[in-house]
């Protein structure tokens, strides 16, 4: 039985690495894959780790596995922290028969495992990508990245403010002029007058959130939301005069990388939940007061609708580019 290593931080996962390991794989009876990781690393080692076992599951011959980096030391010459990874490796995967690279490393590291040494594109001729490059442009080599990687660099963005200032109709033209995803205001799904319960609003927290988080896996690059969960807030404060403490935790699952503050200098239109077209100036101020609080910056986004677009596609192109 023939057994092979290839060894990474994987970070983030991309082409260039899984075709690394399936060229290694197809010269083994068994391929150990495993993701080294230290406690500060800027993607968390269970997402990583996590990428790997789906898109290698279906070759059961490739065995995952995850090792903490507690005992690397970047000060020392190559050849010496070779010799540590290798007893390292030695101790938790014995009977390694090769290694498999596409680094510097390989050489010398195989050499401390006594195994031969297979380098696989090393140029970056047949996959031209890193994994550093990456996480400085993701964009830039956003065909390099799996679609299971794709989601962690989606940028989000939120259309925020009170009732009636256009969100929702630009968040659906920005999602067709960024050929994108949106997320509509899921409460419009699910309530058809404000007489709603802290039951009601607690189910609307849930379904927005997931939504968000499903959507974000098939956005292509940037996510558009017609709306968050601090609004969700403002809305059960309002009317039911209480917060479930639910709806501050789901606050915090979603991570927004650019807030639009919607102006109140737009047409109100009323509707069946639109009601509060008397106290707009208030409304406007709560919104804006609840980003303050938090410290989140905002652009706010003011004029006619061919004015309010080109705000957002000016700071959305700076976003992605």
């Amino acid at each position: 039985m023939k057994r092979g290593l290839v060894i990474g931080k994987f970070m983030p996962l991309h082409l260039g690495h899984i075709a690394l390991i399936r060229f290694a794989a197809a010269q083994c009876d068994e391929l150990i894959v495993s993701l080294s990781y230290t406690l500060h690393d800027p993607i968390d080692f269970n997402l990583r780790f996590f990428w790997i076992r789906q898109v290698l599951s279906d070759q059961p011959h490739i065995k995952p596995e995850i090792l903490l980096d507690d005992f690397d030391n970047e000060s020392l010459s190559l050849s010496h922290r070779a010799k540590i990874w290798a007893a390292i490796i030695k101790m938790r995967f014995p009977s390694i028969d090769l290694l498999f690279s596409s680094e510097e490393y390989g050489e010398s590291f195989a050499a401390r495992l006594g195994v031969p040494s297979i380098v696989f594109d090393m140029q970056r001729g047949y996959v031209p990508v890193s994994a550093s490059v990456i996480r400085e442009n993701p964009f830039r080599y956003w065909d390099f990245i799996p679609e299971i990687v794709r989601p962690y660099f989606v940028k989000k963005v939120c259309f925020y403010g009170p009732e009636s200032t256009g969100k929702s109709v630009l968040a659906m033209h920005m999602a067709e002029v960024y050929q994108t995803e949106y997320v509509p205001e899921v409460a419009r799904e699910m309530i058809t007058s404000n007489n709603f319960s802290v039951g009601d609003i607690v189910r609307i927290g849930h379904a927005q959130t997931q939504r968000i988080l499903e959507k974000t896996k098939t956005a292509n690059k940037i996510l558009f939301c017609d709306t968050d969960l601090i609004t969700t807030q403002i809305y059960s404060q309002h009317y039911l005069h209480q917060v479930p403490e639910v709806l501050q935790e789901l606050e915090h699952q979603v991570k927004y990388d650019k807030y639009f503050l919607f102006d109140i200098d737009f047409p109100w239109v009323a509707d069946g939940l639109r009601d509060l077209g008397n106290q707009r100036e208030k409304m406007y101020a709560l919104f804006k007061r609840e980003l303050v609080k938090r410290e989140i910056p905002y652009i706010e986004v003011q004029g006619n609708v061919e004015h309010r677009e080109q705000i957002v596609r000016r700071e959305v192109d700076q976003l992605i580019q």
